[in-house]
């Protein structure tokens, strides 16, 4: 099953950018070629570019303490796993403990390091980073990888209290939610929304089907069309009845 993830405002958009970078960030990271390891410090470029658009941390806070507050309500109902309430109650906690001890605006130390700020100035130029353009960063690309990968883990280390604050968050989102099995009739698929504000939808399907979901939303309407590629890529309808999972996801 191939699952799509559909944001259905700018704060979880947000949100699943900085997730899908810190994925790319963290596979770079574990490489050891020093192309490999350029990738994974401009992904932390990548980082701070989008991270900076917002408050995050004041944001994942109120979150955070939002909902710990609802789970802390769960406690009284016989029906909740009290271990799992406590498991996910102490992730809650933990993340909003070190998000909160986390000081100065994020990603600062890297905006403090001058040498840092030369080699982001130079990688949005295409073919900027050249060893002629950065001699510098040239030589630390021949360091061994483990020197390398401790350099850069060092640099991000700052952030780690902020993506683990997203992962919490995120996590709780995606099980909010109730997958639906439902069909999409001629590879096309409404649903009345009647203005319930959800956060993020989640579309299930087998990708053996070929079929690839283009999704609109807003409070009121969902629209969900499926389209497949021919051999240039090209997107055409898709024409036969689409079997998938739906989740809608709301805190």
């Amino acid at each position: 099953m191939i699952i799509y993830e559909y944001p259905f405002n700018e704060r979880i958009r947000t949100l699943l950018r900085l997730e899908d970078l810190f994925e790319k960030f963290v596979f770079f990271l574990h490489q050891e070629h020093p192309q490999q390891h350029h990738v994974a410090l401009a992904t932390i470029f990548e980082m701070l570019e989008v991270a900076g658009r917002a408050d995050l941390k004041s944001d994942l806070l109120q979150e955070l303490e939002r909902q710990k507050q609802m789970l802390l309500s769960f406690r009284a109902n016989p029906n909740v796993e009290t271990d799992r309430l406590d498991a996910v109650l102490a992730d809650v906690d933990r993340s909003s403990t070190a998000l909160m001890a986390a000081q100065g605006k994020t990603g600062q130390n890297v905006r403090d390091n001058e040498w840092l700020m030369s080699i982001r100035g130079r990688t949005i130029i295409p073919g900027g980073a050249c060893e002629f353009d950065l001699p510098s960063y040239h030589a630390w690309q021949q360091r061994s990888s483990q020197q390398r990968f401790n350099d850069i883990s060092n640099w991000f280390a700052p952030l780690t209290p902020l993506f683990d604050a997203i992962g919490v968050v995120l996590r709780l989102l995606r099980e909010s939610g109730r997958a639906t099995r439902t069909i999409a009739q001629a590879g096309s698929y409404q649903q009345m929304l009647q203005g319930k504000a959800y956060q993020m939808l989640r579309l299930a399907i087998d990708e053996t089907l070929g079929a690839i979901p283009e999704i609109s939303a807003n409070k009121y309407m969902l629209w969900v069309r499926f389209t497949s590629q021919d051999g240039d890529m090209k997107p055409k309808a898709f024409e036969s009845d689409v079997p998938f999972e739906l989740t809608l996801c709301n805190f």
